[in-house]
């Protein structure tokens, strides 16, 4: 059940997330302003994600919004919490927050933090990052350990990336067959390198009814988990909103899917194809 975990950590930070370095017909995206009008979020948005595995409805995974001040600076504060529930609860039990506070203004993240506990595996860490020093400091309160990361021009950490890249490219910009590859702050693993191909658009069919999206494929090490590199898929809704729809995986042993149940508080509209 510590699959789970991982798609967990796709809706808190991997969907389409982080300074993007270069799209790989060696382009750049268009930042865009961060305006009323361009915004693709707002303080309040509420979203919901059931998670399957197998046949067992094995989790849920809530995304939410807040506005706050941290240190004299207005900031948007994102709580994600992941937890398994009903009958995949009695197997194996994940209680998982994550916690970002990053700028209104240009998304850069000022603080994360994740405390887990996924079958009695525990994590308790929190990252500063310091802009007049050029360093983030992530102190691992379970270890009592502290270590210092150089700050890379336009770094996320794993909850604020996927904001940032939310209100920060363009459709017009991503090209079928191309990956976008960026540079993530993950934890005590410092930073890496995580690689993200387009494969167009696709409809799916939601209990919302049809949904046109952006697909993406994020490559992930095959092996003891996944089955093949390109095993992992990603469906953002192709609006305004620019959500997660759906997230699947192909395991070694069965297979993974993440669908969004529930949502609340969307700036803008969402967008149902009518048959």
């Amino acid at each position: 059940m510590r699959k789970i975990c991982l798609i967990l950590i796709l809706i808190f930070g991997f969907t389409i997330n982080s300074q993007v370095n270069q799209l790989g017909h060696g382009g750049e995206f268009d930042l865009l302003e961060d305006k009323d009008n361009k915004s693709t979020f707002k303080p309040g948005e509420w979203l919901k994600f059931r998670i399957h595995y197998g046949f067992l409805n094995a989790s849920y995974a809530t995304l939410q919004v807040n506005s706050a001040n941290l240190n004299g600076v207005p900031v948007y504060h994102v709580v994600g919490n992941g937890k398994t529930t009903g009958f995949a609860s009695i197997f194996f039990k994940v209680d998982d927050t994550y916690e970002s506070y990053f700028d209104k203004k240009d998304g850069r993240p000022y603080k994360f933090i994740r405390k887990i506990n996924e079958g009695g595996y525990t994590k308790d860490i929190e990252v500063n990052f310091d802009y007049t020093k050029d360093i983030a400091v992530l102190n691992d309160k379970k270890k009592d350990k502290k270590f210092n990361f150089t700050i890379q021009e336009g770094i996320q950490d794993l909850v604020s990336a996927f904001y940032f890249l939310r209100n920060n490219y363009e459709v017009e910009d991503l090209v079928v067959g191309k990956s976008i590859e960026l540079n993530l702050l993950y934890d005590d693993d410092g930073v890496f390198r995580f690689k993200l191909k387009y494969l167009g658009k696709e409809v799916l069919r939601t209990k919302y009814g049809k949904v046109e999206c952006l697909k993406f494929r994020p490559y992930v090490q095959s092996g003891r988990v996944f089955k093949e590199q390109e095993s992992l898929s990603l469906w953002v809704s192709n609006d305004k909103n620019r959500i997660p729809i759906r997230i699947q995986a192909d395991l070694s042993v069965g297979s993974i899917k993440a669908d969004l149940d529930g949502y609340n508080g969307l700036k803008h509209q969402f967008k149902i194809i009518m048959d």
